[in-house]
């Protein structure tokens, strides 16, 4: 290899030191810390090491960088600059901060193209990069052949103190080592500070034996030494068998002369004054902002070089190997089965059957045909029901299965699984309680927040799951996830809606779909189908409706049961199943007229969780059938009887809504 040219590196650092200490102070507003104490370590990566083309930005064999720690996002929108990506001219450097940029304060990959995920809440990006590096495992795994490896790419993350002080960090770093991650390299910025002050004050662990203990190669380097940064990323390179951390001991707000080393330098502009001594002491000029030495850029321009020996690996590839290299561009563009109908089960209506049941009879139908449908569960995959039937699990040595098993790590599998969807070529779905989803949620807010494709298998989804009491017992969780923009959440009523909830979020490719499904048996109904699609549909209809009930997943079939007592009592009502709300938005304002007319009043929604919500669609004059405490401790039917859902209520509470 080259000798590496050091005098130009020390303009590349000098000059993104300049670029956040600008962008910063003409913002007033960020943290120019990070970028000017890891300008050295990126450096050396993007010169030298990572793979990329900033003209073919989507190459699925190009390496990923994560900048786990988005809040130093000069960092990586200065080296976007320098290395020519078009996302990324000087205005937009100049922008930071600045309403519709392209350099928001922390990097949001739908937004800046050259990005590979969104990052700020600490320790997500550490997590997304483990996904990344277990998608490229095992694409590898599917598609290479001898003398062809068409998948063959590093994932390199950049994280600090504040990452690995956070759990979901450990989740999925412990995972990385238990799967032998070879392709994931970590540069931990080992500075010392967070910004309450010294680490000392919280943070004394030796990090470094915790990742020994994870399974991890560990190094210990000075971040401000190229020949210490190179020999430590050749070692790491050279490891066929573990993820790699490097722990980079590295001066926060390197250069400034009374903030470097400091809290101070963390997350707030240096100052005017401050920025002029540190530009006099670095040998930037002083006169001028925004400054990028001579030949920088240069030092940072990609050739073709690699992209190109891909592109005539993969055209070589291609003819050796058709139906490969076809199922390989099919999965990339994430196709779907063209016909549903043949595809998902029918199941026998009157049958009692939880949901999970049919949700697990659901994806076994459907995985044959997605052959890059991942998916796995964090330590619950029988009462999940999300095994894979005919395959084997994902472990160190063996990525040619398609299941995950992920422990009890339900934060590190939520942010796993959007790396996995970030990479591209697997569709990743990944399973646990509803009720541990709280556990998750950070995840699954960015997972919309990026319009990730990912799904969630979320069971035991309400006071069904009975004995187990209300610890286990989600009755607020489903109304809270619907407030997270962008998350489709789909319960399903009976077996039947469950398969359609499978092709549904199958078909969302712009965003999260959440499948919630029950542990308790419900009956099939003969009248349930695919209205499940549109999110709420007529299931039952009466002459002239006086009132509508509405039932909500698993509790369809009280207001099925509510509307015999209403005939009974001589009062006609229409039943809506209302699986997903989100879904139903979509939907036109003609057909959501069609379904719950304005004439209509009198409504009665029921569902077992909180009713705080359900008057978007009952309206002021209608009324809710659910529960605003915490269940208890009993079998289901018990439990469901003396908190008050039932038909009986629901028609009770319909009936007293037409006196």
């Amino acid at each position: 290899m080259t000798t590496y040219p050091l005098e130009q590196h020390k303009l590349a650092a000098m000059t993104i030191r300049g670029l956040a200490m600008d962008g910063v102070q003409k913002a007033n507003s960020g943290h120019p810390g990070l970028p000017m104490g890891m300008a050295d370590v990126a450096t050396v990566l993007w010169t030298r090491y990572l793979k990329h083309d900033p003209r073919n930005i989507s190459w699925p064999d190009r390496d990923r960088f994560v900048l786990s720690g988005g809040h130093g996002s000069m960092l990586i929108y200065s080296l976007l600059h320098l290395s020519g990506y078009a996302s990324m001219p000087m205005e937009e450097i100049k922008n930071f901060r600045q309403w519709d940029s392209k350099t928001p304060g922390h990097p949001e990959n739908h937004l800046t193209p050259g990005l590979e995920t969104t990052t700020g809440p600490l320790g997500q990006g550490v997590s997304n990069a483990v996904g990344m590096a277990m998608a490229e495992r095992w694409l590898a795994e599917r598609f290479n052949r001898p003398g062809y490896n068409v998948v063959d790419h590093n994932t390199f993350v950049m994280a600090g103190d504040g990452d690995l002080m956070e759990g979901i960090s450990h989740e999925a770093c412990s995972l990385a080592g238990h799967l032998g991650l070879n392709k994931l390299i970590l540069y931990y910025d080992d500075n010392n500070i967070s910004i309450d002050g010294s680490t000392d004050l919280t943070f004394t662990e030796d990090v470094m034996a915790r990742f020994d203990s994870y399974g991890w190669f560990t190094q210990r380097i000075d971040g401000h030494d190229p020949q210490a940064i190179i020999a430590a990323t050749d070692a790491a390179l050279a490891e066929r068998k573990r993820p790699s951390i490097i722990a980079c001991h590295t001066i926060i707000g390197y250069g400034s002369p009374n903030r470097e080393g400091t809290a101070k330098a963390h997350g707030e502009p240096l100052g005017v004054e401050e920025i002029r001594l540190t530009k006099e002491r670095l040998g930037l000029p002083m006169d001028q902002t925004f400054y990028v030495a001579d030949g920088v850029q240069d030092f940072f321009a990609r050739d073709r070089a690699s992209f190109d020996a891909w592109q005539a690996l993969w055209d070589s590839y291609s003819q050796e190997y058709p139906a490969l290299a076809d199922a390989f561009q099919e999965e990339w563009q994430a196709k779907l089965p063209r016909d549903w109908n043949s595809i998902l089960p029918q199941f026998e209506a009157g049958n009692s059957l939880a949901t999970r049941a049919s949700s697990g009879q659901s994806l076994n139908a459907i995985a044959p045909h997605m052959p890059n449908l991942v998916g796995g569960s964090a330590d619950l995959t029988g009462s999940n029901k999300t095994a894979i039937q005919g395959t084997t699990d994902l472990q160190k040595g063996d990525f040619s299965g398609r299941y995950i098993r992920y422990g009890v790590r339900e934060h590190g599998m939520g942010g796993i699984l959007n790396g996995l969807a970030l990479h591209g070529g697997i569709r990743p779905f990944g399973g646990t309680f509803l009720v541990f989803s709280d556990y998750m949620r950070p995840s699954v807010r960015l997972a919309a927040l990026m319009g990730l494709p990912v799904i969630y298998v979320w069971s035991h989804d309400s006071i069904g799951v009975g004995e187990d009491g209300p610890t286990h017992q989600p009755v607020e969780h489903l109304m809270s996830l619907r407030l997270i923009p962008g998350l489709t959440i789909i319960r399903p009523g009976d077996a039947t809606e469950t398969a359609y909830a499978w092709q549904a979020a199958l078909e969302n490719q712009d965003g999260p779909t959440a499948l919630l499904v029950s542990r308790q048996g419900v009956p099939t109904l003969a009248e349930s189908g695919a209205g499940a699609l549109r999110g709420a549909y007529v299931i039952s209809d009466a002459d002239d409706p006086q009132v509508i009930l509405i039932g909500g997943g698993t509790e369809l079939s009280l207001a099925m049961e509510a509307q015999k007592l209403l005939a009974g009592r001589g009062i006609a009502a229409r039943v809506v199943s209302m699986p997903s709300w989100e879904l139903f938005a979509a939907q036109t304002g003609e057909y959501q007229e069609s379904v719950l007319p304005a004439s209509i009043k009198a409504r009665v929604s029921i569902e077992a969780g909180v009713t705080l919500g359900w008057e978007r669609y009952v309206g002021d004059d209608g009324l809710s059938i659910g529960l605003d405490r915490f269940g208890a401790s009993a079998p289901y039917k018990t439990i469901y009887e003396n908190l008050g859902i039932t038909a009986a209520a629901m028609a009770d509470a319909a009936e007293s809504l037409l006196v």
